[in-house]
């Protein structure tokens, strides 16, 4: 391998009958670019078609984790600067990814180890075979960026076990790896030292062989303990009465619960809320995805998610003026604007009939 080609942002290689990509900005915690969602993708439609290729596995380079999300970055900028326009055909193709890779014909390995948030769980949690290791921490930490949980987030954290899903969507908190697995976002727990042997045997035998002997119990899982309350409280129809039900309960962990709430942004817990409800019955991943789009174009015109972002990750300030600044000064119609049709700008992953399906 040259020089330039080991810094390129994702690396491809094949072993054997297994087929390998690799995200490669350690430095960015492996952020998702524009570029690198149309490298996997074009490898993907390579090895679809290559007979001797029979397992896929993605990983991260570097110690730190496995993708820390998009490059909310470059998303910043077009929103303040520029016309969205990027930002949405962006989404438009990492959106079409998690698609293909939830339907993609041959065993998709995921690594989730180390850190998977945001777009990297978009990246691994659609695979088909998803391994977690002590290591791993994982979230979906976007309305603390004035933004919504997409890559077909809302999908999975709707389907989670009773109101896990929407306590996690709504905080943003991260969990370990045997949260993942009793939330539905992984199937396989494995030490991280026994990665690399796991990964040299999927050269020669089938997943499921390799994964055998390496694969243990899990971690207990921290939110099992917790479901009496989360189910209790963020069964509410609204944000406001989550909060409320949060603070008048009576557990330490739940009034914590309320407090990372009122610290995040409004509209965006609010829009949250309604797209975990609505996600529960569309159904399929594709209207989902078509829903996230519209959701996640409509944040673009929406101050929260440059404020969000300048905040948390540009000035570092942890400080955003969130607009509106309370639950109360968020009308449903503020809400429901999120979710209006894009007319010929729709994704379309599910076809004809996303439009009447996805607006009731």
């Amino acid at each position: 391998m040259t020089g330039s080609e080991a810094d390129a942002p994702v690396l491809f290689h094949t072993a054997g009958r297994a087929a390998h990509i690799t995200l490669n900005r350690p430095k960015a915690l492996n952020a998702l670019t524009h570029e690198m969602v149309g490298l996997i993708d074009e490898a993907l439609t390579g090895w679809e078609q290559d007979p001797a290729v029979e397992t896929v596995v993605i990983t991260g380079a570097g110690e730190r984790g496995l993708c820390a999300g998009g490059d909310i970055r470059a998303v910043h900028d077009d929103a303040r600067d520029g016309d969205g326009s990027a930002a949405a055909a962006f989404w438009r193709d990492e959106y079409h990814l998690n698609a293909r890779i939830a339907r993609y014909p041959k065993p998709y390995v995921a690594v989730m180890d180390g850190i998977v948030m945001g777009g990297g769980v978009g990246i691994s949690a659609h695979g088909g075979v998803r391994i977690v290791t002590e290591r791993s921490r994982i979230a979906m930490p976007e309305t603390g960026i004035g933004f919504v949980p997409d890559v077909g987030g809302t999908r999975l954290l709707a389907l989670a076990p009773g109101e896990l899903g929407t306590h996690l969507a709504l905080t943003g908190a991260q969990f370990g790896p045997g949260d993942a697995l009793l939330c539905g976002l992984a199937d396989h727990y494995v030490p991280s030292a026994a990665l690399g042997d796991l990964v040299d045997d999927l050269a020669a035998m089938p997943v499921r062989q390799a994964l055998a002997p390496r694969t243990q119990t899990p971690p207990e899982a921290g939110l099992s303990g917790r479901r009496e309350w989360i189910d209790t409280c963020y069964s509410a129809d609204t944000v406001e009465e989550i909060v409320h039900r949060l603070l008048a309960h009576g557990a330490p962990d739940a009034k914590e619960a309320a407090e990372t709430l009122l610290t995040k942004s409004p509209t965006s817990l609010k829009v949250t809320l309604a797209a975990l409800r609505r996600a529960r019955r569309l159904g399929s991943l594709e209207l989902v995805l078509d829903q996230e789009y519209r959701v996640s174009c409509a944040t673009l015109t929406s101050p929260d998610l440059v404020e969000g972002i300048r905040a948390q990750i540009i000035d570092k300030d942890r400080n955003p003026r969130w607009s509106p600044a309370t639950l109360a000064e968020v009308a449903d119609a503020d809400v429901e604007r999120f979710f209006a049709p894009l007319g010929d700008r729709e994704l379309g992953l599910a076809g004809t009939t996303t439009a009447t399906e996805v607006a009731r």
